[in-house]
C-alpha cells in the first residue's frame, strides 16, 4: 500500500479536516492554520503564536482553532481572531486536539503532563466547550486525550488515548453530557493512536506515529487495512471528491526544534476503500 506525497517541507502538521472542497490544517511548529488545495497548494489562514492545533467549524461558520499552549480556544470569523474560551484552569497542560458537533460544542484535549520534557505520563480530562464558550469536564482520567471523532447520527464520540493504546467511546445525550464509557478498540503491541478518522462502514482509521503507520480498526479491534509510511503517522483525515482520499500528516520528529530545522513534515495520500462520516 504506497502512499504518494502531496505536499512536503511542512514543519509538523496536525488536525488535519476536509471542509469546503479541501483540507485545513495546522502547522503547529511554525504557527499556522493552513488551507491545502487539491492541488497541494498551502494558503495560510491565520497566525497562531502559542501553537495551533484541533480546528472545527461553529454552526455560523466561523472557525474554532486550539491555541496549544496557553490553552486557549480561538475563535476565527474571517478577519478578526478572538478567545473563545479559556481552559487554563481545567487543562493540566498543552491542549491538543479537538471535535466540534453540528450544535457547535467543541471536546477539547490535552497532553496531561509535559511529553517532551520526558515528564511521568499523567491522565488528563475532556473539556466540551459549549457554543457560547462556557467550559466543562465531561470525562476524567483520560491517557493522553486526542484524536476524536463522533458519528453521524450524533449518538457516539471515540477518542484516542494516545497513551492508553486505545480508543474509547462514549454516549452522547443531547445536552452533550457523555456516559456509557468503553474500550472501542485496543491497539496493537506497540502502536499508539493520534489523529484519528472515521468512514462510513463504521471504521476508525488512526495514525500512529509509533509504528509510522495509519490502520484501519472496527469496533472490537479488528484490523482490516494498514498503510505503512517512512516517518511517524501523526494525523489523517478523508476527503477528496469522492470522500476516500486518506491524508495522512506525516514527520521525522514531534520535537518543536527539530521540525523547524527539518521541516520533514508531509501530507501524504492513499485512496481508501470507504468515504468519510461523521465528525470532523
Amino acid at each position: 500500500m504506497q502512499t504518494e506525497i502531496l505536499v512536503e517541507g511542512l514543519s509538523f502538521g496536525e488536525g488535519p479536516r476536509w471542509h469546503e472542497g479541501a483540507l485545513w490544517l495546522s502547522d503547529m511548529h511554525k504557527h499556522q492554520v493552513l488551507r491545502i488545495s487539491t492541488d497541494g497548494v498551502p494558503e495560510v489562514i491565520v497566525e497562531v503564536p502559542q501553537q495551533p492545533s484541533g480546528l472545527g467549524w461553529l454552526p455560523d461558520g466561523d472557525l474554532l482553532v486550539v491555541s496549544m499552549a496557553d490553552r486557549r480556544l480561538l475563535r476565527w470569523d474571517g478577519s478578526s481572531i478572538t478567545e473563545h474560551a479559556n481552559l487554563m484552569n481545567l487543562a493540566s497542560f498543552h491542549c491538543n486536539d479537538m471535535v466540534v458537533d453540528r450544535a457547535g460544542r467543541a471536546y477539547v484535549g490535552n497532553f496531561g503532563f509535559d511529553l517532551h520534557a520526558k515528564q511521568q505520563p499523567k491522565s488528563a480530562v475532556l473539556i466540551c466547550v459549549e457554543p457560547d464558550g462556557t467550559p466543562r469536564v465531561v470525562a476524567e482520567d483520560l491517557m493522553f486525550p486526542n484524536g476524536t471523532v463522533i458519528t453521524p447520527d450524533g449518538a457516539t464520540l471515540i477518542i484516542g488515548e494516545s497513551w492508553g493504546a486505545r480508543l474509547t467511546a462514549f454516549d452522547v445525550d443531547t445536552r452533550g453530557n457523555l456516559s456509557g464509557r468503553r474500550v472501542w478498540a485496543e491497539l496493537p503491541d506497540g502502536a499508539l493512536p493520534d489523529g484519528i478518522c472515521l468512514d462510513e462502514a463504521g471504521g476508525v482509521w488512526s495514525a500512529s506515529p509509533s509504528t509510522n503507520e495509519c490502520l484501519r480498526q472496527v469496533e472490537g479491534g479488528e484490523i482490516t487495512h494498514r498503510v505503512a509510511v517512512e516517518q511517524g503517522a501523526f494525523a489523517c483525515m478523508l476527503g477528496g471528491a469522492s470522500g476516500r482520499t486518506l491524508h495522512i500528516l506525516t514527520a521525522g520528529s514531534s520535537d518543536p526544534e527539530i521540525c523547524r530545522e527539518t521541516l520533514s513534515g508531509r501530507i501524504e495520500i492513499w485512496e481508501a476503500p470507504y468515504g468519510h462520516a461523521g465528525l470532523p
